[in-house]
């Protein structure tokens, strides 16, 4: 299963914006799905998961990022509110199976949050 992410973009701190992360086949079989993102000069990082239903955040965007998913549409979100400059990166969705599988990536898209 191939994953693309799109909807990023520039906008201005404290604007929103719904990030999709589009699947070439069924995401029904992935009990992990998450969204990562990399600043420049930064490591990649877990921003929001979803594991079969449960949901985490990375404490820098709770109450403001929420993640969710439609089997039926092979597609995962990302609402993200509230943005700070901060959280400019390029946001990039993931999936796996199970907790020791490793992750299949999709192609980032760029979030731009000016001040």
């Amino acid at each position: 299963v191939q994953l693309q992410a799109f909807g990023g973009g520039l906008v201005q701190a404290g604007g929103s914006l719904t990030l999709s992360c589009a699947a070439s086949g069924s995401i029904f079989s992935f009990n992990f799905m998450g969204w990562f993102r990399q600043a420049p000069g930064k490591q990649r990082e877990l921003v929001a998961q979803d594991t079969s239903g449960y949901t985490n955040y990375a404490d820098s965007v709770k109450g403001r990022f929420t993640i969710s998913r439609d089997n039926d549409k092979n597609t995962m979100y990302l609402q993200v509110n509230s943005l700070k400059p901060e959280d400019t990166a390029v946001y990039y969705c993931a999936a796996r199976q199970g907790g020791d599988s490793a992750w299949s990536w999709g192609k980032g898209t760029q979030v731009t949050v000016s001040s």
